[in-house]
């Protein structure tokens, strides 16, 4: 079940003159992520191939996140008269892959997988408040207010099935912080990197791994504020199975924000 459709979003009030050239940047990148969600639940319902409940669930959630991706390129297009959806999404299909042919987690364990797409939903749930906050467009607005309330929604229920696998697997707090710890690794691997290039790129433009990931970086991380970092960090924390109050929770809050705001001077001197 759909929580809103195309149909809701309010597209006569988009104002062009509102577009920020650097969020129009991470969205249409964002939009090619987003849109990739069936080939997320191919894998996921390969590793879960005798769940029946948590494949439903899976397409389901897989449904909400191509729709995602449909409505951010549909804004871009909006933006940017030349931005093709469609192709940039085939571009970006034809050279990046997930392994759909897995039939077990990369993370070693199905709890793992399940810690680790606790991540990812943390991660994009905090993204899309912060992108909504940052955003004067009102229909980016809107569209990244509707985009966060989903992601929470997947963090829940990726958490919910978690707790179900972690009474089979029996991995403790260490093992799934080591988990957490690695999926915020990948937040800069080839993907956003490749869907930052496959999006924003002229033609004969070589893909550029280090290049395309600092462009990202900067763009992305200028959006976020302190509270959308301790919120993030307290969601993953969670996961870990670590309470928000306690001490190295709280250290860290603190710490990820410093450290957000250094690379982000980094990345700014870099460019100047």
């Amino acid at each position: 079940m759909k929580y809103w459709t195309l149909e809701d979003i309010d597209w006569e009030r988009f104002d062009a003159s509102k577009v920020d050239s650097d969020l129009l940047k991470v969205v249409k990148a964002a939009s090619l992520v987003e849109y990739n969600g069936g080939d997320y639940a191919t894998y996921l319902c390969n590793v879960f191939h005798d769940d029946a409940d948590f494949k439903q669930a899976v397409i389901a959630w897989a449904e909400e996140e191509v729709q995602h991706g449909r409505a951010l390129g549909r804004w871009a297009e909006l933006a940017d008269p030349d931005f093709d959806f469609e192709a940039r999404f085939r571009r970006f299909t034809d050279g990046y892959r997930l392994p759909l042919d897995a039939t077990a987690s990369v993370r070693g364990t199905r709890a793992g997988e399940l810690v680790a797409r606790c991540i990812v939903e943390t991660g994009t749930s905090s993204y899309y408040t912060a992108l909504a906050e940052a955003a004067e467009e009102p229909v980016l607005n809107q569209l990244c207010k509707n985009i966060a309330g989903d992601e929470f929604r997947h963090y829940k229920l990726f958490y919910t099935h978690m707790n179900r696998y972690l009474e089979r697997d029996r991995i403790g707090r260490l093992r799934r912080l080591m988990v957490v710890l690695g999926r915020i690794n990948e937040s800069e691997d080839d993907e956003l990197a490749y869907a930052y290039y496959a999006a924003n790129a002229g033609p004969d433009e070589p893909y550029e791994r280090r290049r395309y990931t600092r462009a990202h970086a900067r763009r992305v991380y200028r959006v976020y504020r302190k509270q959308h970092l301790e919120r993030m960090v307290s969601m993953s924390f969670k996961a870990a199975g670590i309470r928000r109050r306690e001490p190295v929770a709280q250290a860290l809050a603190g710490l990820s924000y410093r450290i957000v705001s250094a690379r982000v001077a980094r990345l700014e001197r870099a460019d100047a």
